[in-house]
């Protein structure tokens, strides 16, 4: 791969990993469960918020890198709908956090023509943060690069359930409850992510084997990458990791691998 001028590698390893990387072939979208804060603080001997403080330089890494590789959408999971049920010091903390992050960040969006949006329920969101996550998408409204999704009291499964309560009430403004009509592409069509293409990657950090209620309609054909580095500790080289990673996969999205050989049950796919 040809490496833009503006990436400038940390290192040896990160130039290597841009030089190998297929610039055909990169995601679409590529969606992080940002994970391990409080490990990385507590095996500091330091509180767990020094590990969200920490987390933060992480964010910007990734944002820079993605942006810069020109790919197209970059959703993060930053604060789940079962978050809340953490102590109040540590989520006030968190929320703080985001304010400013904004304030500090925004410009550097902007600049670089992201386009900022959150996903989740933002209207459940202290009237402060929601006002600054208002702002943020409004400046950011009429850029035409990147679009960074932050997940914000966000919950794949009330996603689904925000999905169909908006189908039927569309249905009810459109003739009654007998006009309803529910398939795939219905339902992409009400989701918070409608105007994202699905992931094609999704990394998680900090080795956990899961998807804590992650985006579980458009996660069905995503790859998933999973690393035992912790959230603060994941910078640009741990990105170009998965990529090429990703890019050794052969996606068959349940169909047939080199069908025209193959009439042994070895060549079929078993995605489904």
């Amino acid at each position: 791969m040809k490496i833009p001028d503006s990436l400038k590698p940390s290192g040896n390893e990160e130039e290597r990993l841009l030089t190998e990387l297929d610039a055909n072939k990169l995601p679409q979208h590529i969606a992080v469960i940002m994970d391990g804060n409080g490990r990385w603080a507590q095996r500091r001997h330091l509180p767990r918020i020094a590990g969200h403080r920490a987390g933060v330089q992480s964010a910007r890494a990734i944002i820079e890198t993605c942006a810069r590789l020109h790919i197209p959408a970059l959703t993060l999971y930053a604060f789940s709908m079962e978050n809340w049920r953490r102590p109040k010091a540590e989520i006030d903390f968190l929320m703080r956090l985001l304010r400013e992050y904004l304030r500090k960040e925004l410009p550097v969006i902007h600049r670089n023509n992201i386009r900022f949006m959150v996903i989740g329920r933002p209207d459940q969101l202290p009237e402060a943060v929601r006002a600054d996550v208002d702002r943020a998408m409004q400046q950011t409204a009429g850029n035409s690069g990147m679009q960074l999704a932050v997940a914000l009291n966000y919950g794949g499964r009330a996603e689904l359930v925000d999905a169909f309560n908006s189908l039927v009430k569309a249905a009810a403004c459109n003739g009654g409850i007998d006009h309803l009509r529910v398939d795939e592409h219905s339902i992409a069509q009400h989701l918070y992510t409608r105007h994202l293409p699905d992931p094609d990657l999704v990394i998680r950090t900090s080795g956990e084997m899961r998807l804590s209620n992650f985006l579980l309609w458009q996660l069905a054909y995503a790859e998933i990458y999973v690393t035992p580095t912790l959230w603060p500790d994941f910078r640009g080289q741990h990105l170009l990791e998965a990529i090429a990673e990703y890019q050794k996969r052969e996606r068959r999205y349940g169909g047939l691998v080199n069908a025209h050989h193959g009439n042994g049950a070895g060549s079929h796919s078993h995605d489904n």
